[in-house]
């Protein structure tokens, strides 16, 4: 009994040390956590060739660059000849042939790679209307950029470079998968500072900073300048899980308050841009409102949700669906509506053409409505009273070929017959095989192997399928703009 006493009481101290340890062991992990990752040494080095500084020139009359408009003169005056002394074809800038000089006006900023092919993203406000765009990596190299494409809207956009040899890419992580609290690390170009790394965490989510109404930005208190704009917001996973966008700060500089636009929403309109050059949004065709407690009081809501439609556009998909003033949409495809900000965003991030249910608030009871979601570009068209035009058929690449659809547009532009039917050759490559073959922009491919061939993307498909069956050439019945025939053999390699 009293060894057995003395085993108890070492036991009763043995598993109280064994609690006070695991206790101090859960404070100490919990300090660690809350000082942050012991080194992010390892994902910058991952990630940061990836990161790009971007240097935008922009060709401004030299008086603009201190707001001070250049001197008018009424016909004779006689300070003219003083005038032309200066800027005519004698004087200091006489190669401007007495134009108003030009000067560049340059900005910087950030972006980061995500096709080794050289595929580059940053904000829009970055590159603006600029001349000339130059991408600047972190070996020192200087490539030119061309623009792909920009959506103002989200401040999100597409540059391509042409490298020697494949660049170092990263890739979007979910954003949805990020919670408040979660570490993160921002690398950028604040004022002018290249390369330079900053760590955080998220702060706050669905943050709306832009009356757009498009994006619900995330918000980091990682260091974020002038110059980051554009540059990567990476989880430590070292994907990237935002775009750094803007600060708000009332001296300019980081007070731990910036803004990222969320890889959730950024991956899909950067995967538009790179596919048609612009954004593809969805468009409902109403004007909405809030729903406060009283408007929800007054329908018989039960609380305050959805959206308030206060108009329907004339020439909008909902007035051909049939929703009506006064109607409050509580669901869109499925996702609930909680508040009228929900709405313009995930109609915009819904396919043009899809067919959604649209559940509604009619007079008290709930009313499905089947909607053919419109496109939001052509719906701002129609409202500044422009006719959208007609979209640019796909254009696809084969054999030293560009070939598209036959539309009335194009079908006009070559004068092709109305009876010729196929893929239309749009653009031959002078140095590919069909050119020596005589074909022609204009002409038509009717047949391939003798199976007739409709859209380019069956053009792409057949020549793929002959070249894995080790076929060396195919036999192609090519049509002119009047219909007249012919067999050509075109080489697959």
């Amino acid at each position: 009994m009293v060894l057995l006493s003395r085993i108890n009481v070492w036991m009763g101290v043995s598993l109280r040390v064994t609690a006070v340890a695991a206790v101090m062991a859960f404070a100490l992990a919990g300090r660690a956590e809350a000082r942050g990752p012991e080194s992010l040494s390892g994902l910058a080095e991952k990630v940061m060739d990836a990161v790009v500084n971007i240097s935008a020139a922009t060709n401004v009359p030299a008086d603009a660059q201190h707001g001070v408009p250049m001197p008018q003169f009424p016909p004779g005056s006689p300070f003219q000849e003083f005038f032309d002394e200066f800027l005519g074809p004698n004087g200091p800038n006489g190669g401007n042939g007495g134009k108003i000089p030009q000067r560049k006006s340059s900005s910087l900023g950030s972006g980061f790679v995500i096709d080794p092919a050289g595929i580059v993203v940053t904000n829009n406000h970055v590159i603006g209307d600029a001349d000339e765009i130059t991408v600047i990596f972190n070996d020192g190299r200087k490539l030119k950029a061309e623009v792909v494409g920009k959506d103002p809207k989200v401040d999100i956009a597409v540059l391509r470079v042409k490298p020697e040899k494949p660049l170092v890419a990263v890739k979007f992580g979910n954003s949805d998968d990020e919670k408040i609290g979660d570490w993160v690390m921002a690398i950028g170009n604040p004022f002018g500072l290249g390369g330079s790394v900053s760590a955080g965490i998220i702060s706050a989510r669905n943050r709306d900073i832009s009356d757009q109404s498009y994006g619900q930005y995330l918000q980091t208190d990682a260091a974020i300048n002038k110059g980051n704009s554009g540059g990567p917001l990476f989880n430590m996973e070292g994907e990237v899980i935002g775009i750094n966008t803007a600060i708000l700060s009332p001296s300019g500089g980081s007070i731990g308050i910036g803004f990222a636009i969320p890889s959730s929403l950024a991956q899909p309109i950067v995967d538009q841009l790179i596919a048609f050059g612009e954004t593809r949004r969805g468009w409902l065709g109403v004007r909405i409102q809030n729903v406060d407690d009283t408007i929800a009081e007054s329908l018989g809501l039960g609380e305050a949700r959805g959206a308030l439609v206060a108009g329907v556009d004339d020439k909008g998909p909902s007035k051909v669906a049939g929703l009506e003033p006064g109607d409050v949409i509580i669901t869109f495809d499925g996702k609930p509506i909680k508040e009228s900000r929900d709405l313009p965003r995930i109609v915009g991030q819904t396919a043009v053409g899809k067919t959604v249910d649209v559940i509604v608030m009619r007079k008290g009871k709930e009313k499905t409505i089947r909607v053919i979601l419109g496109r939001l570009e052509e719906g701002e068209k129609l409202a500044k009273g422009e006719t959208p035009k007609a979209a640019e058929p796909s254009v696809k690449k084969t054999l030293g070929l560009e070939v598209s659809t036959i539309t009335d547009e194009l079908r006009k532009r070559f004068q092709i017959k109305d009876g010729v039917k196929g893929v239309l050759i749009v653009k031959v490559d002078a140095s590919a095989a069909a050119a020596e073959k005589r074909v022609t922009a204009g002409d038509v491919i009717v047949e391939v192997q003798q199976d007739t061939i409709s859209t380019p993307d069956e053009l792409l498909k057949r020549v793929d399928a002959l070249k894995k069956e080790g076929k060396k050439s195919a036999l192609f019945l090519i049509a002119n703009n009047q219909g007249d025939v012919r067999f050509v053999a075109l080489p697959l390699e």
